[in-house]
């Protein structure tokens, strides 16, 4: 998986899921409840992918 970025922000997981601004800083909220992370740190998309069941290659192709 060749990707630019490492980091997912809650405007690229509107356009993996097709939610809400809203409901996607909330998912991203829960993300980094469920990876223990602090609130300053960032949900990369491997983490991403892991936690919604996705594949990391078709994830990749939507979002660069």
């Amino acid at each position: 998986m060749n990707e630019k970025r490492l980091v997912i922000y809650p405007k690229d997981i509107m356009l993996i899921t097709g939610k809400s601004e809203r409901y996607s800083r909330y998912l991203q909220k829960r993300m980094k409840a469920h990876f223990n992370k602090l609130d300053h740190q960032c949900i990369t998309i491997t983490e991403m992918c892991s936690y919604l069941g996705l594949d990391p290659d078709e994830v990749s192709k939507r979002i660069i």
